[in-house]
């Protein structure tokens, strides 16, 4: 970062895929550099790490400086070292992944950073050095994770709609899935606890809300449970 040049270590960065669920689309955390290289393009929130920090907490600081998002769970992806990725010298990138649910996080650009939004997966705008790639694999490991575990709950609001769920696991994994079947699959894991709710808004045949019940699947989880949709 341009404030601490010459404490970190050059040849080693971190870039954040975060995704995110709003109105029916995947979408992804995009920021725009204010620095060269690659100035003015569309990027992960990324950034090299300090000689004094471990790996983790340089994500964690990193993501916060670019978007001003804070206090999320990330995965560790891949190490991504092309010859060509980085100009002028050969760096090392570490890949992290998250999902979040956009409406709990005010995003605010940061260092280096002109501009930061979320992004339609379907409608990426150009992207600098190999972050398309980044993203591709990112999207890989959450199409065969989503399937054996319930991360896609982190992508919805506390409280939701079947349909909305659905939609979710359709635009996760770019299919058309049974809506009976989907409903029967989830329903029978007693995961999902039934609100005396309806979604809001002008529909003629609201939706009732559900939540996901945590506690329970934790308890499944230790008798062995295993999730699979």
């Amino acid at each position: 970062m341009s404030h601490q040049l010459g404490k970190v270590v050059e040849n080693i960065s971190i870039d954040c895929v975060i995704f995110g669920f709003d109105k029916g689309n995947l979408e992804v955390l995009l920021i725009q550099r204010a620095i060269n290289p690659e100035k003015d393009k569309w990027a992960l929130p990324g950034g090299f790490i300090l000689k004094s920090e471990e790996i983790e907490n340089a994500a964690a600081r990193i993501l916060k400086e670019t978007s001003a998002i804070e206090n999320i769970y990330m995965e560790q992806l891949s190490v991504f070292g092309n010859v060509n990725r980085y100009p002028d010298r050969r760096v090392f990138t570490i890949g992290y992944f998250a999902l979040v649910s956009p409406e709990k996080y005010n995003l605010l650009p940061g260092i280096d950073t002109t501009e930061v939004r979320w992004f339609k997966m379907s409608d990426l705008p150009e992207l600098a050095f190999d972050h398309k790639a980044i993203i591709e694999t990112a999207l890989k490991k959450l199409r065969s994770r989503v399937r054996i575990r319930p991360i896609g709950f982190e992508l919805l609001p506390k409280k939701f709609s079947l349909p909305k769920l659905q939609t979710l696991y359709e635009s996760i994994l770019g299919v058309n899935l049974d809506k009976r079947n989907f409903r029967k699959k989830l329903l029978k894991m007693n995961l999902l606890i039934k609100l005396d709710e309806k979604e809001k808004g002008n529909i003629k045949r609201a939706a009732m809300l559900y939540k996901f019940d945590r506690k329970n699947y934790n308890k499944l989880v230790e008798k062995g449970f295993i999730f699979e949709l």
